[in-house]
């Protein structure tokens, strides 16, 4: 009998993988526990290293020094801010070109309290004030070596608008003054001494209002009032006023002319005396003024290069030019040219004079 042949195995598919066999229970909570735990989280970053509290940084010092060529005097001044800026201490004194050192002060300020010391007089003039709650508050000021001084209280109302302000000096000498305070002004009453009455009281105050498009003004002070009107739009500003018993009565007359163009004038009729300044600005950068005074008799004219209220950054070049000409009507030889530059911190000022052969004086900043 024929043997059949044997049967070869073939080996297994080399990709062939046998699956697991899921396990019929689930693992006992001590295996469970036994298996290695996950990897634990990084800890946060260290936060970045200070200098220290914010009280006991290094405070900035600013230095400041003048020096006036028509009186040979140099002027110093030291600053510096304290408590992260809560605080100033300043520091200011004179020496002349011998190194003499004269008019030295001391001055810290901060909000609730200021302290200036005068080291030639030995005297100083303490300021402060807190509050008490939200609508109370308490000033006091007092003078050392006068051994005088003012304490007040000032007490909000309910309405924002209105106060009621109370002071009296120290020592005492009277009542204390009253001052009442409202959205249209404010009016006080005081305790006086004259000589024919000994006590009296005396009422003063300034009340405003709208009237005619203008806004009105009233100033006054026992028997002496002073009324005054403004009127004022894009082109046009009127303000006349008059001063009452006196009858004395001003205005002053502003005329915009075109945009780069003004015009203002204000006259006194009791004493005559009047005065004018006409204003040219080319753009934002350079304004002319020119104008005259007659009660000093005065005629000047006047060239600003760059913003004449702005900083020096902001000017072309970053530094603000002016020059000034100065023209006295009863003496043309004592005419005076001046002008003054301001760059970074940086600010000097000369004065040239035709009379004296164009001596100089100047005024020196640095920062």
């Amino acid at each position: 009998m024929a043997e059949s042949p044997p049967t070869v195995s073939l080996p297994p598919h080399p990709n062939h993988m046998v699956p697991p066999i899921p396990c019929a229970d689930p693992p006992h909570p001590l295996l469970r526990s036994l298996q290695s735990p996950p990897p634990p989280t990084p800890p946060p970053p260290p936060p970045p290293p200070t200098s220290g509290p914010i009280f006991f940084k290094r405070p900035s010092v600013r230095v400041t020094s003048e020096f006036d060529s028509d009186s040979s005097l140099f002027l110093h001044k030291v600053s510096c801010k304290l408590f992260d800026s809560l605080a100033k201490l300043k520091v200011s004194f004179r020496n002349n070109n011998k190194g003499e050192v004269s008019e030295a002060q001391i001055a810290f300020t901060s909000k609730l309290l200021s302290i200036h010391y005068d080291l030639a007089d030995q005297n100083a003039l303490i300021k402060g004030s807190f509050d008490v709650g939200p609508t109370l508050q308490f000033k006091a000021a007092h003078d050392v070596k006068a051994k005088e001084g003012e304490v007040s209280m000032v007490a909000k109302l309910a309405d924002p608008g209105y106060a009621l302000e109370l002071s009296t000096p120290v020592p005492t000498i009277g009542l204390p003054r009253a001052t009442f305070k409202f959205p249209l002004g404010e009016v006080s009453l005081e305790e006086r001494e004259d000589e024919e009455v000994k006590r009296s009281l005396s009422v003063g105050g300034i009340v405003k209002g709208q009237m005619l498009n203008g806004l009105c003004t009233a100033q006054f002070n026992d028997e002496d009032l002073k009324l005054r009107y403004a009127y004022k739009d894009a082109e046009l500003s009127f303000i006349p006023s008059i001063s009452l018993p006196s009858n004395a009565v001003a205005f002053a007359f502003k005329r915009q002319i075109s945009p780069n163009n003004k015009l203002s004038y204000w006259y006194n009729f009791d004493s005559n005396t009047w005065s004018a300044v006409y204003k040219h600005t080319y753009g934002k950068d350079y304004k002319f003024k020119a104008g005259y005074d007659s009660e000093v008799r005065l005629g000047w004219a006047s060239l600003w290069v760059g913003d004449e209220g702005g900083k020096a950054k902001t000017a072309p070049m970053k530094m603000k030019v002016q020059f000034m000409l100065q023209v006295p009507q009863d003496d043309i030889m004592s005419s005076a040219l001046m002008f003054r530059v301001k760059k970074s911190g940086i600010y000097c000022r000369v004065s040239i004079k035709y009379k004296e052969r164009l001596t100089t004086g100047g005024l020196l900043y640095l920062f």
